[in-house]
């Protein structure tokens, strides 16, 4: 009769992978509260916007307001038809929009590059932090007639304002997002001999991610406010000129429009921007959060 013997099984030594940072897991749970919190804004949001227009209504017939002060819903409306239907409208809104996107892919870039470089040197970030900030606090509608005479009327001196407005918010947090890793992380990935740049992009640009699509967030509708208030005071095309012509025309109804387009404007591209941010990081507690509650 033969006995056989087997060696213990030794405990396993942990190793630096086992320490390596995961991502973590969505789970997706539905419940009543979360359904009725998904179809919260299709409910709400309609109902504030019809509150809104009654109000509205009701304040301009009952006080028998002008209506070349301030017309009522109904006149808004119709020149928002009218305005719809005219094809000169959408070259404006192509022009506007254009010079939108431009100016936030700039800011976008440099704020990143920036972002980054200070984030990895901070002697040079407090070296030119004053600079900074002197070029966020000074008023913006100072610099537009240096614009135009830098850039002339066209679109070049509207995207820099755009750019410019832009930039702070996306530089800011992707600066917070470097300087947001971990030491423990950082060595983690120092143990399992990454480089610099696998560092970077495999450490550093994960965790800068959430904070770059918040600046963005931000920056989109700065670049909207930028675009919009250039061709207001030094622009001779798009939708803020369009403002303009129909505020010197005393055409309160048609100013009333653009000024409702330029919102659905605004408000389009910032969906956007928050749907990119899901696409882009559906990892993060602020996408994969919302989602398991809802």
């Amino acid at each position: 009769m033969s006995t056989s013997t087997q060696a213990p099984e030794q405990p396993r030594t942990r190793g630096p992978i086992d320490d390596a940072p995961t991502a973590p897991v969505a789970v997706t749970r539905r419940t009543p509260q979360g359904r009725f919190m998904k179809i919260l804004p299709w409910i709400v949001t309609p109902a504030l916007v019809i509150l809104i227009v009654l109000a509205w209504h009701l304040y301009v017939t009952i006080a028998k307001v002008n209506p070349f002060v301030f017309p009522p819903p109904a006149a808004v409306g119709e020149a928002f038809v009218v305005l719809l239907a005219d094809p000169a409208t959408w070259s404006e809104v192509g022009i506007t929009v254009t010079e939108i996107l431009a100016g936030f892919a700039i800011a976008v870039v440099l704020g990143v590059l920036v972002g980054v470089l200070l984030g990895k040197l901070p002697w040079l970030e407090l070296s030119i932090r004053p600079l900074i900030v002197i070029s966020q606090v000074a008023p913006k509608v100072a610099f537009i007639p240096l614009f135009v005479i830098w850039f002339g009327f066209g679109m070049t001196s509207k995207i820099v304002l755009a750019a410019l407005l832009a930039f702070f918010p996306v530089m800011l947090n992707v600066l917070l997002g470097v300087r947001s890793v971990e030491r423990g992380q950082r060595e983690v990935m120092s143990s399992l001999n990454a480089s610099r740049f696998q560092t970077f992009t495999q450490l550093e640009l994960r965790s800068l991610q959430p904070y770059l699509f918040a600046g963005m967030e931000v920056a989109i509708v700065l670049a909207t406010i930028g675009a919009i208030v250039g061709e207001y005071l030094g622009g001779s095309e798009g939708l803020g000129a369009m403002v303009v012509r129909a505020m010197n025309s005393l055409d309160a109804s048609r100013t009333f429009a653009l000024i409702l387009l330029l919102s659905l404007i605004g408000l389009v591209l910032y969906l956007i921007v928050n749907e990119a941010k899901r696409f882009f990081i559906p990892w993060h507690e602020s996408v994969y959060g919302l989602r398991a509650e809802t």
